[in-house]
């Protein structure tokens, strides 16, 4: 029974066989794989950069949402829909762990890597807040403790599956009267905390929530934290109204079939035609004007179009990986991680380009949150649904080390920007790939069994 505690499904037994033999693949195949990978991350990024983000613009601004709010709910849901779709196949397709080993295992990645990112290839400082930071640092670590408690058993009941549900519906009640919140702690703790402070300061002049095409307009009015919310007073004839404007503020957006000037955008441009093609005749652009009311049909298509190719990508990155001989454990905190994690990363990195930190953190921090509900609904519906005789088995070894990692990551990110002086640059990003480097190294040696008690092998092998 030891063998069986200490061996794991190797990643390959999650997806369909390669379209080449292991001896082809050594023999120089690896390459299409390699090729495969790159346009899929191209692809991502096209999706988001010009169907996925330009409709949460237009959702947030429908429902009156802030810049952190839009990214901890509806960006965080949709950059996650891969994660969501790990999940359900975990629990009802393979029957194994596969959902909360992804989940679990790309979360300090998601914190760190994220966060390296954003500051690292965005050429602009961005500005953060106290409170949505604070917030949503503090959802994810109640979500993680939960999580944490419930496996510790290694069975998963109704009643347990049930409750992550219910911490995620207290999540969005929070940010429902996220203004009221913010504000009354504002006032409350100004006096003594100097973030805050500077909150109140800046809080008249909130950047717009996204300025996409700049050269041509905003898309969008400016809006404050202090005029949105869920569920404020809507007066419909001046939401009318400002809809009526969008269509006003500049000629219909130019086509995606436009070459670029810059040769190298050029070069990138001719050679994703083929995704440029495809997606122009799937997803409707809600950026032009003859569109613009099927934003969240725009928004639901591209969130499906992410899982898809982030589907393909992992499945790519698994199968190269192998044939390279990189070991399961380490395959599943480095490539694996990142590779589920490539729709959050893209968003994130375009959203802090433009200048807009608070919405990059939350979807960062958020997306982990969602995480929690995503390995929530495929428990609760097969608990108390489908297989009510009985609980979920799992298996959670190594999930103590996990949830310390965890825990110290949304805390160091927390101390880290506090001590930047609440912006994201290149110097919080540059921490933040060197703890995350020393994290991926000391979880690979405890992985392998190098340090700690906790040797992984295989199945099979």
């Amino acid at each position: 029974s030891e063998n069986r505690t200490a061996c794991v499904l190797p990643s390959s037994s999650e997806f369909p066989e390669g379209f080449f033999t292991p001896r082809e693949r050594k023999d120089g195949g690896i390459v299409i794989y390699f090729i495969i990978i790159l346009y899929m991350i191209l692809a991502v990024s096209i999706v988001c950069d010009d169907y996925f983000l330009p409709s949460l613009e237009i959702i947030s601004e429908c429902l009156g949402l802030s810049q952190d709010v839009a990214g901890a709910t509806f960006m965080a849901a949709g950059s996650s829909a891969p994660e969501l779709v790990t999940a359900f196949l975990g629990v009802f397709v393979t029957k194994g762990d596969i959902g909360v080993s992804t989940i679990l295992g790309s979360a300090v990645y998601n914190l760190l890597g994220i966060s390296a990112a954003c500051g690292l290839f965005s050429s602009v400082v961005s500005r953060l807040s106290c409170w949505p930071l604070f917030r949503d640092c503090l959802a994810y670590t109640i979500s993680v403790a939960a999580v944490v408690a419930m496996i510790s058993d290694n069975r998963i009941y109704w009643y347990e599956s049930a409750s992550l549900l219910l911490i995620y519906g207290c999540y969005i009640l929070v940010l429902c009267f996220d203004i009221k919140i913010n504000q009354y702690l504002m006032k409350k703790f100004s006096p003594c905390c100097t973030c805050f402070t500077k909150a109140m300061e800046e809080n008249a002049e909130q950047q717009p929530l996204v300025g996409w095409r700049e050269e041509s307009g905003p898309l969008i009015r400016q809006q404050s934290r202090t005029d949105s919310g869920i569920f404020q007073e809507l007066d419909y004839s001046q939401l009318s109204t400002s809809l009526q404007g969008l269509d006003e503020i500049s000629e219909d957006h130019p086509s995606v079939f436009t070459m670029p000037e810059a040769d190298m955008k050029r070069i990138l441009w001719v050679l994703s035609l083929p995704i440029i093609t495809l997606l122009y005749l799937t997803i409707p652009d809600c950026r032009r004007q003859f569109w613009r009311n099927w934003f969240m049909v725009t928004f639901l298509i591209s969130a499906a179009w992410i899982s898809a190719i982030t589907y393909i990508l992992v499945w790519m990155v698994t199968i190269a990986g192998e044939t390279m001989g990189i070991p399961e454990s380490v395959m599943g905190l480095t490539l694996l991680a990142a590779g589920t994690s490539v729709p959050d990363t893209v968003a994130s990195v375009l959203v802090a380009q433009k200048g807009n930190g608070d919405m990059a953190m939350s979807n960062i921090v958020g997306s982990n949150v969602f995480d929690m509900l995503c390995l929530g609904i495929p428990w609760f519906i097969k608990t108390a649904f489908i297989n009510t005789s009985g609980p979920i088995e799992v298996n959670s070894s190594g999930l103590t080390y996990t949830a310390i990692s965890l825990i110290c990551a949304v805390v160091f990110i927390f101390m880290a920007v506090h001590l930047n002086g609440w912006k994201i640059d290149k110097k919080l990003g540059a921490i933040c790939l060197v703890l995350y480097s020393v994290f991926t190294i000391l979880s690979i040696l405890y992985e392998l069994g190098i340090i700690g008690n906790n040797p992984t092998r295989v199945c099979g092998n």
